[in-house]
C-alpha cells in the first residue's frame, strides 16, 4: 500500500470528501422536505377548527351582551331611584317657605298679609313646576277633546255657541312637555 500514487491517494481522499459532502446534502434536504411537509388537516378536521372557532367567538359574544343586559338594566333602576330628584331639590325651597307660613299663621292677626304671603308661594310653586315642563291647560270655552278632558256631566248649553264646548272646569288638566299628565275634569255643554 505504500507503493501506490501520492496523487490517487489524493483524488481518493477529495472523492470521499465529496461523497460525504454530498451525503451531508441529502440528509440535510430530506430533513427540509420532511419539515415543510406537514400532514394536510381533512375536511373534516378543517370543519371541527372553524366549529371550535365559532363557538368561542359565539360564547364570547353572548357574554358581552349578557354583561351589557347587566349594566343597561342597572343603569335604568338607578335612574329611576333618582328621576324625580332634580324636581324634589327645585321643591325644597317652597316647603321651607310653607313652613315659614305656618310660623307666620300660628301668631298673625292681619289676615291680608298672610293671604300675600300665600299667593307668593303659590306662584313660586307654579313657576318652578313650568321651569320642569308642566304646564296648566287652558279648558273654559274650548271644544270638548277627548284626548284632553274627561267630561264628568253635561249641562244644558245657555245658547248655540257652547253646546259641545267646555262649560267649567272642576280640576285643572296639565301637559309635561307637551304630554297630558292629568286629564281635566270637565262639564261640558250640551
Amino acid at each position: 500500500m505504500q507503493n501506490q500514487d501520492p496523487a490517487a491517494e489524493n483524488h481518493a481522499e477529495d472523492q470521499l470528501i465529496n461523497d460525504i459532502k454530498e451525503a451531508t446534502t441529502e440528509a440535510t434536504e430530506g430533513q427540509e422536505a420532511t419539515e415543510e411537509i406537514v400532514p394536510e388537516l381533512t375536511a373534516e378536521e378543517k370543519l371541527q377548527q372553524e366549529n371550535t372557532a365559532l363557538n368561542d367567538k359565539y360564547l364570547r359574544l353572548f357574554a358581552e351582551f349578557d354583561n351589557y343586559k347587566r349594566r343597561t338594566q342597572k343603569e335604568r333602576v338607578e335612574l329611576l331611584q333618582t328621576a324625580g330628584k332634580d324636581v324634589i331639590v327645585s321643591l325644597l325651597p317652597l316647603l321651607d317657605d310653607f313652613d315659614r307660613a305656618n310660623k307666620a299663621m300660628e301668631s298673625a292677626t292681619d289676615i291680608t298679609a298672610i293671604r300675600e304671603g300665600v299667593n307668593l308661594v303659590h306662584t313660586k310653586l307654579k313657576n318652578t313646576l313650568a321651569q320642569k315642563g308642566l304646564k296648566e291647560m287652558e279648558s273654559i270655552n274650548t271644544p270638548f277633546n277627548t284626548d284632553h278632558h274627561e267630561a264628568i256631566t253635561k249641562i244644558p248649553a245657555p245658547n248655540e255657541e257652547m253646546k259641545g264646548k267646555v262649560m267649567d272646569e272642576l280640576e285643572k288638566g296639565y301637559t309635561l312637555n307637551d304630554k297630558v299628565i292629568r286629564f281635566a275634569k270637565v262639564v261640558v255643554g250640551s
